[in-house]
């Protein structure tokens, strides 16, 4: 059963609805209405590629007439399995547009006119001029027997379903023989009573232990016995190389070099040039006229300047483009001397389109998606606004008008979903956040915390330094909390950050050491509890931020995502970044997808609040050139902003994307 079922603009204006529960009434007239969140999380980030949204137990399905820039939306609990929406969503799109195109047409018509400026005085007074009611008189009926004949279908096939099928007569055997020779037989030896299993199984125990024991405890193979045979001398010389190198020490007195050789303390004197090689001066970020420290912006260079789609501007390239994107221009010129772009003339174009994304190392599922998200705003469109003023003809002038006025349709149309989907829909501006929080009114001061998970190697705790090194030229006091308690090492290399970190200071300057420091309790213990105490301990000492460092993991290890969901349902953190590889392609999306999921699943069964990924730090972004696709594939999966990227190996290599830079990467050639 139904719960609600609309008909609207894209402009925002609802023709007709109709809900069939008084709760789905309440639920549509108020600001959680799934068909708004589906406006506002799909329609306007241009996922419309999904196949249904699901939001709030409320599972939705829509589709589009382009033409006249209606949405038909139905609304239904995902529990239920409603196999008749797709074919109702058709047929009510159908009906609707033969019985009311008249009205529709002069309806959208007025809005374009209104929108531009050039309607007369008499149309501006907006909805009060139209009646929806009167002009979709006698709608409802033809609703109504559409949507009984589907459910009655659907009836009689869950009928048809469960009833039982004939069975065909069984023929009776003639005789059962009577002879004991065609019984079955059983070996005397096959079956056993537990009694015997057990002696067997405890005489086999004794004369492994008898057997070990001549040997020392221990079962010896033959090899180690001394019965397997001679030991060649390159096997017996193999043996003794592999024992442990010792250090030489010598007998004579150790010189003065050799002393400051084996010199390894922390505090040499000498060392102080090694910090210079930490910080990069070109490329250390900007201050504000505020004082604030702003990293720089991530820049691709010229090599994004001339798109692929331009280029088929040029009427040589058009005839020899080989390159995915290059032959969109050719492809809609093909389409120009049709009146309404159908799915058939848009498959080689989108196919072109899906394959120039996928080398730019977006994963095939989001450029699957994204390419039918433009194409459904395509299909339905008239061709008459892709032509040129010059008439048809096949001059070189003429078809070149034709080519660039399309080649700029396609681009502006793939631009403006790329751009849709890489807007963050909430503030990156993470500096902004912290400083709101410290300065909330409370009675204690509770500092600002930032998780870092993702999967093994990907550069977690070298870009939490970076992190890092950029809240203390903020003048930000930072502790790390060292909650990776499984790989070895991973307290040593946060250790040797803190150092370095502490001497290079703010602005250069030396002496900060106690603008950062490492809370840790070694290997093997709790996590959670771990970073529990170091948030505990920020808060008696004054610490701004806190920086968790999480161990690795696969998304697929059930214990370790559920320790995770633990850390962060035990302590609430206010940021939980992502970080991941830039070299990554389709893993993009399976591992942020199961992240993701796997946080809101187990924080939501242990504490009934839901907690999933809140931005991105992408890793080793300087070596992939123009071939941002893990980008697009991030922000696609999550709908969360990509905080920072990772560029090199000190400390200042941490940049900022600008949207219009990746669509503009993402289109060149």
């Amino acid at each position: 059963m139904l719960d609600h079922c609309s008909i609207s603009h894209r402009g925002g204006v609802v023709l007709w609805s109709r809900s069939f529960t008084p709760e789905a009434s309440h639920v549509a007239s108020s600001a959680a209405s799934p068909v708004n969140s589906l406006i506002r999380e799909a329609l306007i980030e241009g996922r419309t590629a999904e196949q249904k949204y699901e939001k709030d137990g409320y599972a939705i399905k829509w589709t589009f007439f382009n033409d006249l820039e209606l949405i038909f939306v139905v609304a239904y609990q995902r529990i239920l399995q409603l196999t008749y929406v797709d074919d109702l969503l058709t047929a009510m799109k159908t009906l609707f547009i033969k019985l009311f195109e008249p009205f529709l047409a002069t309806f959208v018509a007025s809005l374009h006119a209104m929108s531009t400026g050039k309607s007369t005085p008499s149309s501006q007074n907006g909805n009060t001029s139209w009646n929806f009611a009167k002009a979709f008189d006698g709608w409802d009926g033809v609703f109504d027997k559409l949507l009984k004949s589907f459910e009655d279908k659907a009836a009689q096939e869950r009928k048809s379903r469960f009833r039982p099928q004939a069975r065909p007569n069984q023929v009776e055997p003639e005789s059962l023989s009577d002879d004991d020779s065609t019984a079955p037989t059983e070996s005397p030896d096959v079956t056993q009573d537990e009694q015997q299993i057990a002696r067997n199984v405890q005489a086999l125990k004794n004369r492994l232990r008898v057997r070990g024991g001549r040997h020392g405890g221990r079962v010896v193979s033959p090899a180690d016995s001394g019965t397997g045979g001679p030991v060649s001398e390159n096997e017996s010389s193999k043996r003794k190389t592999k024992t442990k190198t010792q250090r030489k020490w010598g007998d004579e007195v150790p010189t003065e070099s050799d002393m400051a050789s084996l010199d390894f303390s922390l505090d040499k004197p000498d060392c102080r040039h090694e910090w210079t090689s930490l910080v990069d001066s070109a490329s250390l970020g900007n201050r504000t006229k505020e004082g604030l420290y702003e990293v720089k912006d991530w820049d691709f260079g010229s090599k994004g300047d001339v798109s692929a789609i331009a280029q088929a501007l040029n009427q040589e390239a058009a005839q020899r483009s080989t390159s995915s994107l290059g032959a969109l221009g050719s492809l809609f010129a093909r389409l120009t001397g049709s009146k309404v772009l159908t799915e058939q003339d848009l498959q080689p174009v989108l196919e072109g389109m899906k394959q120039h994304l996928m080398k730019k190392n977006v994963a095939k599922e989001i450029a699957d998606k994204i390419c039918e998200g433009v194409g459904e705003g395509l299909v339905g469109k008239k061709v008459g606004g892709f032509q040129s003023k010059a008439p048809f003809s096949d001059c070189p002038t003429s078809l070149l008008s034709r080519q660039s006025a399309t080649s700029n349709t396609v681009r502006s149309a793939l631009s403006a979903s790329l751009t849709r989907i890489l807007t963050p829909k909430t503030s990156t501006d993470l500096l902004l956040s912290i400083r709101t929080k410290l300065s909330s009114p409370s009675q204690r001061r509770v500092p600002y915390t930032i998780t870092f998970v993702g999967v093994n190697g990907v550069g977690k705790s070298t870009n939490l330094s970076k992190v890092c090194f950029w809240l203390i030229q903020n003048n930000l006091r930072v502790l790390i909390a060292a909650c990776d308690t499984f790989r070895s090492g991973a307290v040593e290399q946060l250790r040797v950050h803190v150092r370095n970190l502490s001497m290079l200071g703010v602005d250069g300057a030396t002496g900060s050491k106690g603008r950062v420091e490492l809370f840790e309790k070694g290997y093997g213990k709790d996590a959670a509890a771990i970073a529990k105490e170091a948030i505990a301990h920020a808060k008696e000492n004054g610490y701004d931020v806190v920086l968790i460092d999480t161990a690795g993991r696969m998304q697929d290890n059930e214990p370790l995502m559920r320790a995770l969901a633990k850390l962060v349902t035990v302590n609430s953190p206010d940021k939980i970044i992502f970080v991941g590889e830039a070299l990554v392609g389709n893993e993009a999306v399976d591992q942020l997808t199961k992240f993701d999921r796997a946080l809101r699943d187990f924080s939501s069964a242990s504490s009934g609040k839901s907690r999933g990924i809140d931005g991105m730090l992408v890793t080793k972004w300087d070596t992939v050139d123009d071939k941002v696709g893990a980008a697009l594939s991030m922000t696609y999966v999550t709908g969360q902003p990509i905080i920072f990227v990772g560029c090199g190996q000190t400390y200042t290599d941490l940049r900022q994307l600008r949207v219009d830079s990746v669509v503009q990467a993402i289109l060149s050639d």
